[in-house]
């Protein structure tokens, strides 16, 4: 079971007496970690310097893939130096403004030391089927995937 806490911290003393009157600040916690500062996408009246729930759902769908990645290239004797990924996911609104996430596309750069290219590239077909939070999604995520190997 995974827990967290989620605490709204953008009462600024009348609640949500109307739409304009409140912060959408909040914090995110669990126990013996940082706690993260959250808010809702600027165009909803939002912190831009805060976290908002579609960059903590790319984060997560970025995150779990990399970590299914690492694991399967240890297993499969690909030598992964450097992993990096420039993720964005597509944010469509409704005619009533009710937004979702239709897609979300990661495109993870990875250097490895020694091992076959061909199979680092096919790996991030075996992690997309193994990370539960891609699983878990209703909307399709896909890889573009670029593997180098370090300048010598």
């Amino acid at each position: 079971m995974t827990r967290i806490r989620l605490r709204w911290t953008g009462d600024r003393g009348v609640g949500t007496a109307s739409y304009t009157a409140y912060a959408r600040d909040h914090v995110i916690e669990a126990e013996g970690k940082v706690a993260i500062e959250g808010s809702s996408d600027p165009r909803f009246r939002g912190d831009a310097a805060r976290w908002n729930p579609e960059e903590l759902l790319l984060g997560a769908i970025s995150a779990c893939h990399q970590l299914w990645y690492l694991h399967l290239c240890a297993e499969a004797g690909v030598v992964v130096t450097d992993y990096r990924d420039d993720a964005d996911a597509v944010l469509t609104l409704d005619a009533g403004g009710n937004g979702r996430i239709t897609e979300a596309t990661l495109r993870p750069v990875v250097t490895i030391a020694a091992g076959d290219a061909a199979v680092a590239t096919a790996l991030h077909g075996d992690a997309q089927a193994r990370c539960f939070i891609a699983r878990s999604l209703a909307f399709p995520v896909r890889h573009e995937a670029v593997i180098r190997r370090p300048a010598v």
